[in-house]
């Protein structure tokens, strides 16, 4: 009765504690708990266990098949646990270059070297096929040159060549250093084979047939570009400069547009459909000069570019006039790089001539001679020719590796450097023009 002073909600709870504290003290579980706690003890009496010393070789098992192991097919009976590998069965591959070495042989044996020989063999027969076929061989070997094979087509030295892509008639274009273009038709033996034109007034550095329509030759020289159009028997002015070109390619196929070299180290995208002499784009590329410049035959929207110790690769699609960075950047040149070009059917391969002479190979032209221009075979993926300061006089042609695969040369007919060689795309023609002028052709 002591709780009369608490409210109505405080007397009903404390009533309703009370009654739960007596049933659970009639259920009596303090009193079961500890009757289970005595049973337990006296059926499982405390043991002190001494802690299991692990094995030395605790290390993860390596899954190994059945087969690996040795073992009988499934139909036999199973076999047991296989024992632990030892560290020593199968240590860890070191990092870095490993030798060539059978699992169940450690030491260099015959039985081994007789079979890696067998596949050094087998690919070597395959790249010969894919990259350097006898045929293309038998082809240079069949290439000679003549007294009739050799003319002279300009007055002053060569500093570019085209020929055209026909197969009924060999048709040949030259520039020289005074800004003429001579054509030969070399099929024609008389005097009326060849004609000379003047459309520049500066050496002709650059001339490519178009690819769209042979029937336009577009050359370059210091201050113009242009395009001879034989169905109108015009020169077309295309781009006007001050003295500053080096050289050209197209960036289509369709020949709309073109990438100019300067020789104060900019490019320049011009548009052959647009009216007026001046060009769409210029970018520096950050070059003291640019002397080639070559479009990528796959991915068009990529040219490398040659000059002072430079070659690199640009996406022209980024171009801007200051500030361009280089997709690509090949380095090793320590003197001035003449030329780089992408090789003709995939790009994936880039020649260039430098006077370091990193091929063992002489480019020391000397100040009376065009500069030498390796360049590929159109037909063959991995080859290109290049002019050479031998004796006897001779054009060289190189596998991508540097091996020299063949030399032409004719002791009573060609007595001089041919610094500007040209290959036709279809067919075994090679044709190397010198310093004064002359063609040679094989």
């Amino acid at each position: 009765e002591g709780f009369a002073h608490l409210s109505a909600y405080e007397r009903k709870r404390l009533k309703n504690i009370t009654e739960n504290a007596k049933f659970f003290a009639s259920l009596k579980l303090h009193e079961s708990a500890a009757r289970l706690q005595q049973i337990a003890n006296k059926v499982q009496p405390h043991v002190t266990k001494r802690p299991r010393a692990r094995k030395a070789e605790e290390e993860p098992v390596r899954r190994r098949s059945m087969r690996l192991q040795r073992a009988e097919p499934a139909t036999a009976p199973a076999p047991g646990i296989p024992a632990q590998p030892g560290a020593e069965e199968y240590p860890r591959v070191p990092p870095g270059p490993l030798s060539m070495l059978p699992e169940d042989q450690k030491e260099n044996s015959k039985v081994a070297e007789e079979f890696l020989a067998v596949w050094t063999r087998i690919s070597e027969v395959l790249l010969a096929f894919i990259l350097l076929t006898p045929r293309y061989m038998s082809s240079l070997n069949s290439m000679t040159l003549s007294e009739d094979s050799v003319k002279k087509v300009v007055k002053a030295r060569v500093c570019s060549m085209a020929i055209h892509p026909a197969d009924s008639t060999l048709f040949v274009a030259a520039g020289d250093k005074l800004g003429q273009i001579g054509l030969w038709n070399v099929d024609c033996k008389t005097e009326e084979g060849t004609h000379v034109f003047i459309p520049h007034n500066y050496p002709v550095s650059c001339m490519h047939f178009s690819p769209a329509n042979p029937a336009h030759l577009v050359s370059l020289s210091y201050d113009s570009l242009r395009c001879g159009d034989v169905t109108r028997a015009v020169f077309d002015e295309i781009c006007r400069s001050e003295e500053d070109f080096s050289s050209f390619d197209f960036l289509e196929e369709n020949a709309s547009s073109v990438l100019v070299g300067h020789w104060d180290g900019r490019v320049a995208v011009v548009d052959v459909r647009s009216p007026g002499a001046s060009s769409e784009l210029s970018a520096d590329i950050g070059f003291k000069r640019t002397r080639t410049v070559h479009v990528h035959p796959v991915q068009k929207q990529y040219f490398i570019a040659a000059g002072s110790l430079d070659v690199c690769i640009y996406d022209v699609r980024y171009l801007r006039p200051k500030g361009n960075k280089p997709v690509s950047t090949l380095e090793g040149h320590t003197k001035s790089a003449a030329s780089a070009y992408f090789s003709p059917a995939t790009g994936n391969r880039v020649v260039t001539v430098c006077a370091d002479d990193k091929l063992r190979h002489n480019n020391n032209t000397g100040r009376w001679l065009t500069r030498f221009r390796a360049i590929w075979d159109p037909k063959q993926e991995d080859c290109f020719v290049v002019g050479s300061m031998a004796r006897p006089r001779q054009i060289e042609v190189f596998q991508d590796t540097g091996k020299l695969l063949h030399s032409f040369y004719n002791v009573d007919y060609l007595g001089s450097v041919c610094s500007i060689n040209v290959v036709h795309p279809t067919k075994n023609i090679l044709v190397g023009g010198n310093s004064s002028g002359r063609l040679h052709v094989f």
